[in-house]
């Protein structure tokens, strides 16, 4: 069983070699990608919510909250995915972050959770990992859902080892509002915008009535 090695799993890393397992039946190690094929991931921006407090429960399960009774609001999902270069290589120890909205659509953000607007205390916000020798990650999360605006999407920073990020964004294949997304439309080279739309299918193999999605980052 393949396991992402990274020291924020801690009480998790079963779930996660399980994920690992089924990503590795969704795209078998060691496939290889014409170079025609291989598109650079997109960068995009960020966002106003780019997390500011990376303490405490940080690691790649979101659905719990280290001390919290109740586990997130929302359909659990399973992202998961390589991170390559464009020659085909894997990228091992990069470090995949991941923040989102919860199943309210509010970010852990001081800007955003604010007033009347009630932050799901079960939802971690955000996540971090760190991609293992075949540059695979796994994170645990809801499905994005929309807000004033925005199509449902998860934001993502991919960084090497002492290397810049990647700063773009995982949309879900189907979702009506994609079209009208002016995010998702600054993307003006079709491949790229087509690989950062994900499909997501059942996932009883992990987890009983979850989703799973694979969703591939690859660095120029």
């Amino acid at each position: 069983m393949l396991r992402i090695e990274t020291p924020w799993i801690g009480r998790r890393e079963a779930l996660v070699g399980l994920t690992s397992t089924v990503a590795s039946l969704l795209v078998p190690s060691g496939l290889a990608v014409a170079q025609s094929d291989r598109v650079a991931t997109p960068r995009q921006t960020e966002g106003p919510f780019y997390p500011v407090d990376w303490g405490g429960d940080i690691d790649n399960d979101l659905v719990r909250v280290r001390g919290e009774a109740t586990t997130a609001m929302g359909q659990v999902l399973h992202v998961q995915g390589h991170v390559f270069d464009l020659r085909g290589q894997p990228v091992p120890d990069a470090t995949v972050e991941i923040w989102q909205c919860d199943a309210r659509g509010i970010y852990r953000h001081p800007r955003d959770a604010m007033g009347s607007r009630r932050l799901d205390a079960g939802f971690q916000g955000r996540g971090r990992s760190l991609t293992d020798a075949s540059g695979r990650y796994a994170f645990r999360t809801i499905k994005p859902v929309a807000y004033t605006g925005r199509t449902p999407h998860i934001h993502f920073s991919v960084a090497r080892k002492n290397g810049a990020a990647l700063v773009t964004q995982m949309y879900v294949q189907g979702e009506s509002l994609n079209e009208r997304d002016g995010v998702l439309s600054r993307i003006r080279d079709v491949r790229q915008r087509d690989s950062v739309i994900v499909k997501l299918e059942a996932a009883a193999q992990i987890e009983q009535g979850a989703l799973v999605g694979n969703f591939d980052i690859w660095l120029a």
